[in-house]
Parts: C-alpha cells; sequence; structure tokens
C-alpha cells in the first residue's frame, strides 16, 4: 500500500467540507475521486500533498515513496523554452552525460597510474548511464511533448508567453517524465484535444505506478480506474471497479435511497400533522402527547437530501418555432490567418434534428469555424445558408454579455419573466449555482461560473438551432447528465465542439472531424468514428481504388480484413528490422566499452581516442534509431 488516508476531516470556520475520508490506494493501483463541484476533491488532493492542513485523520505513505501533484493551477514565469522545462526532468541523466564526456575528453591527460581507476569509474558511470535510459531520453522526452499537443515548432516557445493552459501541458510533461511512485492528477484532460487525451490515457494505463485522478472526463475515467472513490455529503466511499460499473451501482444506490428519503419524509410530514391536530385541541393530555412525538421526532436522524430531488433540476429545452428540413448549408468555406491556414474548400449540411459534433486537434479551427457561422468572423471563401425559420442560439464561454450589476437569478429572471421562482431555481441548479449562490453579482463570478450562466440561459432560449462550443467545461458529472439528457429530448438542431467523448457518445447522432484542413464525415457517435478512423489507418493505400467502383458489404470486409492483416505484418517487420539494428549497434557498444576496459588500450591514448571515436559514431547512430522505433510501436 503506498497511501493510506483516514477519516479525513477540514472545515473553513463553521463550513464542513469533509467530515470523514478514508480510502487506501495499492502500489500500482489507479483510482479516480469523483463528486459534485464543491464536494471537496482537489481538497482532498491538495492536503495529501500537504499544501493544505486537515482537522483530524491521518495521511502515511509507504516509505521513501515519492509523489508527484499536477493541480488546476500552474503558473510560473521564465525564460526557458518548452523543451528546456520538460527535459529538466531528466537533469540527473544530463548531468551524467555530461560528466562522462568530461572523462572521455580527459583520458588522455591520465597518467598510467591512475588509468586503472579511472576507467573503473569511467565504466561504471557509463553502465548506470545505459541502465538508466541514457541513450534514450531525449527521445522519450520529445514523446511525451508531442503526445500532450506540442507541436514541434512550438518546443522553443518560451514558459512566460504560454497561455495558462499551455502551462499546465508542460508541468504535466516534467511530471509524466518524473515517474513518481504516486501520481495526483487534479483534471488533467482540461487544456487537452481529443488526441492528446487519447495519448495521456495509453500512456496512464501503462504506467506501472500509483495514480489518483480527478476529472469530470467520463470516458477517460472508464478507460484508466479499476477504483472510484465518490465523495458525497461530506463522506467517501469506494466502489471497485471502472467507472461505468460505478455509474451502474450508483444508479441503484439512488435509487434505493431516493425511495427511502422519499418514505422518510412522508413519515415526518405524517408526525408533524399528528403533533399539529394534538396541538389544536390544548388539553393537557392531548399537548403531553405532542412533547412525546415531537422528542422522538427530533431524534430521528434526518436524510440528506438526494440530488434528484433538489429543485428538481432535470429541464426541458423545446424551441418556439419549427425550422424547416434543411437547417444549414455551408458551400467552399476557407479561413487563413497570416501564416495559419486553418481549412480549405469545406462543405457542410445539416439537416433539422441532427446533433453534430465538431471534433479535431487544437488549433484546427474548429472555434473559428462556428465564429464564421454566427457572424463574428468572415470566411476568406465560400458562402452559408440558412433554412427556413432558423433561429441561432450560441454559446461560447469567452463571449457573454451581462448586466454586471445583476445577481445571476436577476440576470434569468428578468430575460425570462414567464418563469417562476422554483424555474429560475431549478435552472440554475441544474448549473451548479444554488441556494444563495443565485444572488452572486455578475461581476463578481470566474470565467467558468460566467460561461455556466451563459448556457443556462442559451437553454432557455427559443433557438431551433444550437451552436455551442465546449459546453461541458465547468460542469460536474452530474449536471454533464442532466445537459445530456436536455440536448437529447431537445427537437431542435445541435452543432456542437466538444473533447468531451462521453458527451459526444451520449449525444452526437454525426460526428464531423476537422484534420488536414478538410472535414470527414461520419454517420454515428463518437465509438462509431473511433471504430471507422481504426479501420482506415489500418488500410495500406487506397489511392488506386475507384471511387465508382461497387462491392458487396461481404467483399469490402473481407478485403479491410485482409488489408488490416497485411498493414499488421508490414508495420511488425518494420519494428523487427529496427530492433535488430538497435540489437546490433548495442553488441558493438557493449564491445567497445569492453575494450576500453583493457589496459592495453586504456594506457595507450591513441588506441583510446581511436575507439572513443567509435563509440561516439555507434552512439549517434542509435539515437535516431530509438526514435523510429518508438515511432513505430506507437502506430502497432
Amino acid at each position: 500500500m503506498i497511501l493510506s488516508c483516514s477519516h479525513i476531516a477540514k472545515a473553513y470556520g463553521v463550513d464542513t467540507v469533509l467530515e470523514d475520508v478514508t480510502f487506501n490506494l495499492e502500489d500500482n493501483e489507479k483510482a479516480a475521486i469523483v463528486g459534485v463541484n464543491g464536494a471537496g476533491k482537489s481538497t482532498v488532493l491538495k492536503i495529501i500533498v500537504n499544501e493544505l492542513s486537515h482537522d483530524s485523520g491521518e495521511i502515511s505513505f509507504k516509505k521513501n515513496a515519492t509523489v508527484g501533484y499536477l493541480s488546476q493551477i500552474n503558473e510560473f514565469d521564465s525564460d526557458r523554452t518548452i523543451l528546456d522545462e520538460v527535459m529538466e526532468s531528466k537533469r540527473y541523466l544530463i548531468d551524467m552525460e555530461a560528466e562522462l564526456k568530461r572523462m572521455e575528453d580527459g583520458m588522455s591527460s591520465v597518467s598510467s597510474a591512475d588509468m586503472a581507476n579511472y576507467m573503473d569509474k569511467y565504466h561504471s558511470l557509463s553502465e548506470k548511464f545505459t541502465n538508466e535510459g541514457g541513450y534514450s531520453f531525449r527521445g522519450e522526452v520529445i514523446s511525451v511533448i508531442r503526445g500532450l499537443g506540442f507541436t514541434d515548432d512550438e518546443f522553443g516557445k518560451k514558459l512566460n508567453n504560454l497561455s495558462g493552459g499551455q502551462k499546465t501541458r508542460v508541468c504535466l510533461a516534467r511530471l509524466l517524465l518524473d515517474k513518481p511512485d504516486l501520481l495526483l492528477l487534479d483534471e488533467p484532460t482540461n487544456h487537452l484535444d481529443i488526441n492528446a487525451i487519447e495519448w495521456l490515457e495509453g500512456f496512464l494505463k501503462a504506467y506501472d505506478k500509483a495514480v489518483l485522478i480527478v476529472s469530470h472526463d467520463r470516458y477517460f475515467l472508464d478507460k484508466i480506474v479499476t477504483k472510484v472513490i465518490e465523495i458525497e455529503f461530506k463522506k467517501s466511499k469506494v466502489y471497485r471497479g471502472t467507472f461505468s460499473e460505478f455509474s451502474k451501482k450508483k444508479e441503484e444506490e439512488r435509487a434505493i435511497y431516493l425511495k427511502h428519503y422519499l418514505e422518510q419524509q412522508q413519515m415526518i410530514k405524517r408526525e408533524e400533522e399528528i403533533i399539529r391536530n394534538y396541538r389544536s385541541h390544548a388539553t393537557e393530555s392531548e399537548i403531553v402527547k405532542a412533547k412525546s412525538r415531537e422528542k422522538r421526532l427530533a431524534h430521528v436522524e434526518r436524510m440528506e437530501k438526494p440530488m434528484e430531488v433538489r429543485a428538481d433540476m432535470r429541464f426541458s429545452i423545446e424551441p418556439s418555432i419549427e425550422s424547416g428540413k434543411d437547417v444549414l448549408q455551408v458551400k467552399g468555406f476557407s479561413k487563413a490567418f497570416p501564416n495559419n491556414p486553418l481549412f480549405n474548400d469545406i462543405d457542410i449540411d445539416i439537416k433539422k434534428g441532427e446533433r453534430v459534433a465538431l471534433i479535431g486537434g487544437n488549433g484546427t479551427g474548429k472555434t473559428t469555424l462556428l465564429k464564421i457561422l454566427t457572424g463574428l468572423y468572415e470566411p476568406d471563401s465560400g458562402e452559408m445558408k440558412l433554412g427556413t425559420n432558423v433561429s441561432i442560439g450560441y454559446y461560447d464561454q469567452e463571449q457573454q454579455l451581462f448586466n454586471e450589476e445583476k445577481t445571476i437569478f436577476d440576470e434569468i429572471g428578468d430575460d425570462y419573466p414567464d418563469l417562476t421562482n422554483t424555474k429560475i431555481r431549478s435552472i440554475l441548479g441544474a448549473f451548479l449555482f444554488t441556494n444563495d449562490d443565485v444572488f452572486k453579482k455578475m461581476k463578481s463570478l470566474s470565467g467558468g461560473e460566467r460561461g455556466r450562466v451563459a448556457l443556462a440561459k442559451l437553454m432557455l432560449s427559443s433557438a431551433n438551432f444550437l451552436i455551442l462550443d465546449e459546453p461541458t467545461n465547468h460542469l460536474d458529472i452530474n449536471s454533464k447528465e442532466i445537459l445530456e439528457t436536455a440536448l437529447n429530448n431537445y427537437t431542435g438542431t445541435v452543432f456542437f465542439v466538444s473533447h468531451d467523448r462521453y458527451f459526444i457518445n451520449r449525444v452526437a447522432t454525426r460526428v464531423i472531424e476537422l484534420k488536414d484542413k478538410k472535414l470527414t464525415n461520419y454517420l454515428g457517435n463518437y465509438d462509431y468514428y473511433i471504430e471507422k478512423t481504426r479501420e482506415s489507418t489500418i488500410a495500406i493505400d487506397n489511392s488506386s481504388k475507384s471511387e465508382t467502383q461497387v462491392k458487396s458489404q461481404g467483399q469490402l470486409d473481407y478485403k479491410a480484413q485482409k488489408e488490416e492483416a497485411a498493414a499488421r505484418r508490414k508495420a511488425e517487420n518494420a519494428v523487427k528490422n529496427v530492433e535488430e539494428k538497435i540489437a546490433k549497434l548495442e553488441d558493438e557498444l557493449k564491445k567497445i566499452d569492453e575494450n576500453l576496459n583493457d589496459e592495453s588500450i586504456a594506457f595507450n591514448s591513441a588506441k583510446l581516442n581511436e575507439w572513443l571515436e567509435k563509440k561516439n559514431a555507434v552512439e549517434s547512430e542509435l539515437m535516431p534509431l530509438y526514435d523510429e522505433w518508438e515511432n513505430l510501436t506507437n502506430n502497432l
């Protein structure tokens, strides 16, 4: 066991955040901490790493365990470049490499009497350098930086010129390369596009040490964790299994809890009615009976109000006017910024009732395309046509115009005067504004809170074509589920950008991928998109196929299977060839090191320099092979 948290409690004045949080983590276990926003998930991580004190309870670690922590806020200023900063995670190897070079350069000046001892030290250091990945660490660093979404031309960017999200990615890269015994990650998929999230999934699945994650990304959690620690009502409960298994079990528990809660509420209501009746008679006997029942009722342990009952947080949205069948037609859109062409000659056709997800890597132009559709940007070329009676509602968390002096409640109520106070609270509750939160002034809200208010207002609008840019950012898992249900029941049309694959899977009826400046359509949800893109990457070369060629599905399936097998064999052979070259060169290095330890060479400066030159040549040949091997195996 690497971590033990026992009965952790934390309060801020009279506000108790955590009351009894208890869980353990084994050496190579991967677990998630989940709960609604404000449940105390991030607080638990901060207590574990001693950024926050706890009021009671115990935390213990395995002896000599190393701990790495990624928080949601990672601000630092430095003149270092991205590559230099991440490379610092391998400082001990860089220093070892420099020491080996220094020793090699100094061999010719070592006396014969000292040479044997000198070579022993050199050989020992060289062996340690090799065993700890000295010949592959640069490739490993570059692989991680690329995996987290940085392009090669961004490696030289200075840290103090990066956005907050980019700085977080740099911190994550360093942390992954440090390889601590326990990784604590707070919302690690924020600021990552889908490709980078998938890369991180693969890294963490292969990570042979313990990982504890706080995340609202359900798809991500489902791929990685085998234990879920839920914080609810200030206490923790541990569930074994995947996130999907947790969700199923939790749903069953919710139904049971809700039944018991409603039964208790009926009992309390019945008792209170009896007590009122007794008191209404005002006789001494009846008053005694009333007091007796009041006493018993006071000792009843009241169940917390479950989420399902809180302000009836489920809601529905309906357009006030029905659009025509054709909602949006785009022909020949192109857009480029200086030295940054985004997309070229793309077409889009969206019909009434479709829920279309637009996906693609960071910087491909997804948000720019939405801004063109909503009139915020102009395309360089192409034309757009909206269908009959189409009314657009646009959500962009960076473009919200509010009356800064209004409260959240008034911002909704003034725009929708027909809503009852209960309905307003219901909508705001679904977007995480409860109790006195609804009376916060707009000017005091964070960016995420403002985004949630804007989303709530949009859900109430009469628009029949919703265009949404990352609508699930800043929502917890329960709120995402509420939004998913609302959109799935919506009779209008939805076009949205999201990196939340679980959300895309639940909502999308079609996926459009923006890649290499072009759009590709997939007539299904995210799982369907994954299935089809895997098939396309397996195919060797379809350029010779005639687009008009008609074949049966059986023939296509058979051909795809043959192509898959052939592509697999080709990839495996390529890996095998590189591995053979690496093995041969590593054998050469081993023989060179043996010769360098030979006294007849070690004490002969001319021969020594000759063998050192051979070693440098072999190492120079090895380095690109390690990179090639890594790229090939990643694509298997």
